[in-house]
């Protein structure tokens, strides 16, 4: 089971989703920024300790400069990604803001054909063009005035969507690149190097806000640890994945995180739905099916 790209993704679909309410939640609190260093400084020793496992009897590979300018170009576009969700979530309701970047099936796998050269068999992209078809509906559903999918939200949506899209790219990339010949190896050596990158960045982006802004982050040390160690499993799951599949293929088993995410929508923070919406959904789910349905 652990060498099945399905069951690391829907693992990391349903523990993004927790964290990402987490986020939400810190949110009312802290800066967006604040929030996504929980992200990283309070995942740091979960996914350290996973690395350190993983690799205690063995030799660490050579990293390649192709490696560390990939790597440091990923943790970069995920962290403005992170802070362009969390903004957006503040904007529209957690289900449907979190629905906006779902669009990155779509953009992931046609940046995967045109940078990597990763194909797409022909019943996996009908899955992603239902996926799609879902996703607008779910987008388009509140819109008042004609044009209006094109508003601000959805411009954040939309470039978060295509940062997670490189990001999961670049992941891959540089995961493969080591060599090795466990995948789970190469994905945790991918994920440390990742982390403590993004980690000193998010500290840089949150210094200059002086202590008071760190005094306020730990005050809710409970809630953020959450977030840090949903963060850590759900990154573990992501990198693995993606090492073991085709990226666009695992965004698109990912949007099972949108079932999740409605349920977290409609227990926890009592947002509900419209019928459209739910529509969308079900077209997504549908999308997912397909794919799975071309995988097996």
């Amino acid at each position: 089971m652990l060498e099945s790209w399905i069951f690391w993704t829907v693992l990391a679909a349903f523990m993004q989703s927790v964290r990402t309410a987490g986020q939400k939640q810190l949110n009312q609190s802290v800066s967006a920024e604040s929030a996504t260093l929980a992200r990283y400084l309070f995942a740091l020793p979960v996914i350290l300790g996973y690395g350190f496992w993983l690799f205690e009897a063995q030799a660490l590979p050579l990293f390649t400069l192709a490696f560390g300018i990939k790597v440091v170009a990923a943790g970069i576009l995920q962290i403005l990604a992170t802070i362009l969700l969390i903004r957006l979530f503040a904007r529209r309701n957690f289900a449907i803001g979190s629905t906006y970047i779902r669009l990155e099936i779509v953009i992931t796998g046609l940046l995967g054909l045109t940078l990597f050269g990763d194909l797409v068999n022909a019943v996996s992209l009908l899955g992603m063009m239902v996926c799609t078809v879902g996703l607008v509906l779910v987008n388009t559903s509140r819109a008042s005035v004609p044009g209006s999918f094109w508003g601000r939200e959805a411009v954040m949506g939309l470039s978060a969507a295509l940062a997670f899209s490189l990001t999961s790219l670049l992941v891959r990339d540089a995961s493969l690149s080591l060599g090795l010949a466990s995948p789970i190896a190469a994905a945790a050596l991918t994920l440390c190097v990742m982390v403590l990158v993004q980690t000193g960045l998010c500290l840089g982006l949150v210094a200059p806000r002086g202590p008071r802004e760190f005094r306020r982050l730990f005050k809710f040390w409970r809630l953020a640890l959450f977030i840090g160690c949903t963060s850590a499993l759900g990154s573990i799951g992501w990198f693995t994945a993606f090492t073991l599949e085709q990226a666009a293929v695992v965004k698109t088993l990912g949007q099972i995180e949108l079932v999740f995410v409605m349920l977290i929508s409609y227990c926890f923070f009592k947002e509900r739905p419209s019928r459209r919406e739910w529509q969308g959904i079900v077209l997504v789910m549908l999308g997912v099916s397909v794919v799975l349905g071309a995988d097996w």
